[in-house]
């Protein structure tokens, strides 16, 4: 089974703890080596945040577990890079 390099997640969290302390925590999984958090849209209680994940060896289980047990929730996987490298998307017509 290829291996999980790069997560990017829609997610939804409160405002405690702050995208620092999550960022922290996520980037202590084995596995990851870098993680981004982008706040994208504020409410009074919610923040929604694009979370960026990359790694050697990606556990989306162990990632998902963490957001939630941080009182979070994942809206959907934006984009999932597995294999031996990263790459990123080509330009196409459609963009």
């Amino acid at each position: 089974m290829g291996k999980i390099r790069r997560l990017v997640l829609d997610t939804l969290k409160p405002h405690e703890p702050n995208i620092i302390d999550l960022a922290n925590v996520l980037s202590e999984l084995v596995g990851v080596s870098a993680v981004n958090i982008s706040i994208y849209e504020l409410d009074r209680k919610v923040e929604n945040a694009k979370i960026t994940i990359e790694g050697e060896d990606i556990s989306f289980d162990k990632v998902s577990e963490t957001i939630k047990d941080m009182g979070g929730t994942i809206h959907s996987i934006d984009e999932v890079v597995a294999g031996k490298e990263i790459i990123d998307d080509a330009v196409t017509l459609q963009d």
